[in-house]
């Protein structure tokens, strides 16, 4: 039995963005512009043409947008579209036969060279006079009608005649409503558009229990909420909190990774449950659910959203042990084993056993996140979601968000790419990525464009530039200016970004060489920090920190990620980007080694920044304030320490000199 594939009579293949061919959304936020592109062609030599229909959540189609083609010859066409609001949108393209365009192209031929001119222009006018019906507007109508009587005034010069039907006039009312015939659409593309923090966001990571008091060591709320004021004068966000439940006792970790914990240790946030409670419990030392609320409430004041995170997994001492031990394994002599991940044991963990009661589960971790969403979290942070079979999310995900839209799932998935991609596809918001561990120029611009190209059509990374498991060895050995270029390239090539407590601090001493952990790590003691004396002694790079955040929100471009372009340098340590957005464009140049001031020419690809190929520009570093002229080769010199990287904000005159130089930095 052979499956017949049903092709249009204008072809229109291979659509662009669809997720599993359509299957699944392709994601947007509201405001977010993104290509739709398609191939389309017929046969024979008559032209073609192409547009793309958005219909809005309520199905009402919105003004359809034209398409062109891509590269002459190519039958790649393409079109930017905007959605304009949140919910679930569809996207169609539609193609026809443009006899109109086949008419202009064979009379430019034909009617110069003499050979049946009066044939043509006849042909030319009757299509004018059916275009002309198409048209609502009286004197768009009038325009196509004048070119139709003129083509067939035979008292005039037939080029009189001819020029008369390709005015820019009526260029533009055939763009607007073009002559279609044998119109084909395809069938309808699904599109997600989410709030605008699920592609855009700055965020910082805490833990609460460090921000205690000389008297009282381990931290509340109470106290924690007095860091609130700075995290949010960094410009920050969201504020993610580790787990803040109840600490299981059983196999608790000491310092270090211990396995063996004194009276006083404070155990791992993520060995979650005692009895004193669960998920949906706080951790008595960290004070009661009211104390987290006014937390949420006092954060809300400062314009930063609160992320939670959600580590579905728990200690021995958990409530579901002994309540759900169908939810775990049981090994032979009936114990549970432990969560591991060779060489990483984590004995004070139990990991869930999904498949026996799959439903059980769902429902149980959507009542926990409703919780928690009742009392303010709008963001989750996933633990380990590459650790719970895909379908579980899937549903998990879809029935919080079919009713509340607006809630973003982060995916902590450091795993291999099918897993991160999946996990993106089927409902994740956001997820992390190998970005720690992209250091080089050619590692950078590789999976850059590979996040900023296809797969930016489901999947949002969030660049953080450490966290309590990672410490990379380019932050270890490169000192205050590895982390100062590390925070530009994660602020500006992606929309979201995030730093642990400690980065601006520059902390970078391992547990041991060789390792990514840090020594004497916040996940298994407190950590406190004396903020202020580091302030004042100015043993932070708060100031950098401060100012990518304020760059990022008053820079339209730099909310974007499918924008991004990568520019040649003729020096490996050396990394040149744009993004624009409109009329706003901003263009980074980083020193990617921390140890050496290095040098380099930058050719910028003018064209893909909205420019002439000669054209002069002023170009204002955002973070030194100065301005510079430069063309399309500009050389430049960077220090570790003094000048890591230029942030450039490209301001184009409108009568910008010509020049066929460089400009030095």
């Amino acid at each position: 039995m052979s499956t017949t594939v049903v092709i249009g009579r204008i072809p229109v293949r291979d659509v662009h963005p669809a997720v599993e061919c359509g299957r699944r959304p392709a994601k947007a936020v509201t405001g977010e512009t993104f290509q739709v592109t398609a191939t389309v062609f017929r046969e024979g030599h008559d032209a073609v043409g192409a547009n793309v229909v958005l219909r809005d959540p309520e199905g009402r189609p919105g003004p359809w947008t034209p398409m062109r083609e891509l590269a002459p010859g190519s039958d790649r066409w393409g079109a930017e579209v905007t959605p304009t609001a949140e919910g679930r949108w569809t996207y169609t393209v539609e193609a026809w036969s443009d006899p109109l365009g086949t008419w202009r192209h064979t009379a430019r031929v034909k009617v110069p060279a003499g050979i049946d001119t009066g044939l043509v222009l006849e042909e030319g006018a009757g299509l004018y006079e059916r275009a002309a019906e198409e048209v609502p507007g009286q004197a768009g109508r009038a325009v196509l009608l004048a070119a139709a009587r003129t083509l067939r005034d035979d008292t005039l010069p037939v080029a009189t005649r001819l020029a008369a039907a390709l005015t820019p006039e009526v260029d533009a009312v055939l763009a607007r409503y073009p002559l279609r015939e044998l119109l084909t659409r395809t069938p309808p593309y699904p599109l997600l558009v989410e709030r605008e923090r699920a592609l855009f966001g700055s965020w910082y990571e805490f833990f609460p229990r460090s921000e205690g008091t000389r008297e009282v060591p381990h931290g509340t709320f109470r106290t924690a909420a007095r860091r609130l004021p700075a995290i949010a004068r960094m410009g920050f966000d969201v504020v993610y909190l580790p787990p803040v439940h109840p600490i299981g006792t059983t196999f608790r970790k000491g310092p270090n990774n211990t396995l063996s914990a004194g009276p006083r240790d404070v155990g791992v946030p993520w060995a979650i449950g005692s009895p004193e409670g669960g998920h949906d419990a706080v951790h008595p030392e960290l004070g009661t659910i009211e104390d987290f609320d006014r937390f949420v409430e006092e954060a809300r004041g400062h314009g930063l959203e609160i992320a939670l995170d959600f580590a579905l997994q728990c200690s021995p001492d958990h409530p579901w042990v002994h309540k759900h031990p169908e939810w775990f394994h049981h090994r032979p002599d009936g114990s549970i084993a432990h969560a591991e991940n060779p060489p990483k044991k984590y004995q004070d963990i139990y990991p869930i056993a999904f498949d026996r009661d799959m439903d059980g589960l769902v429902a149980e971790t959507v009542r926990i996140l409703r919780f928690w969403m009742g009392h303010g979290v709008r963001i989750f942070r996933v633990d380990n979601p590459h650790t719970k079979p895909v379908v579980f999310w899937e549903r998990v995900i879809a029935e919080v968000n079919r009713t509340d839209p607006d809630v973003i799932f982060l995916a902590e998935a450091f795993t291999r790419p099918a897993m991160m991609h999946t996990l993106a596809q089927i409902g994740f918001q956001q997820s992390y990525t190998y970005f720690t561990w992209r250091n080089t120029k050619q590692e950078l611009t590789e999976y850059l464009t590979e996040l900023s190209g296809e797969a930016a059509s489901y999947m949002r990374p969030n660049f953080f530039v450490n966290t309590p498991d990672i410490l990379h060895a380019y932050l270890q050995h490169g000192g205050r200016p590895a982390f100062e270029v590390r925070a530009v390239l994660a602020a500006t090539l992606s929309p979201a970004w995030g730093v642990y407590s400690g980065y601006e601090l520059c902390e970078n001493t391992p547990l041991r060489e060789g390792s990514e952990e840090y020594l004497d790590s916040e996940k298994y003691q407190l950590r406190p920090r004396d903020w202020e004396t580091a302030e004042r002694e100015g043993r932070t790079i708060t100031p950098l920190i401060t100012r990518l955040n304020d760059i990022r929100r008053r820079h339209a471009a730099l909310r974007g990620l499918r924008n991004l372009r990568f520019h040649r340098t003729d020096n490996d340590a050396v990394i040149a980007y744009s993004k624009r957005s409109g009329a706003d464009t901003v263009l980074v140049v980083a020193n990617l080694d921390p140890h050496h001031t290095q040098e380099a020419t930058v050719t910028l690809d003018l064209p893909h920044l909205g420019m002439n190929p000669h054209e002069a520009v002023s170009v204002h570093d955002e973070l030194t304030g100065e301005t510079y002229h430069w063309g399309s080769t500009n050389y430049v010199r960077l220090e570790p320490g003094r000048a890591p990287a230029h942030v450039l904000h490209v301001q184009r005159s409108p009568a910008a000199p010509q020049i066929g130089g460089s400009a030095a930095s």
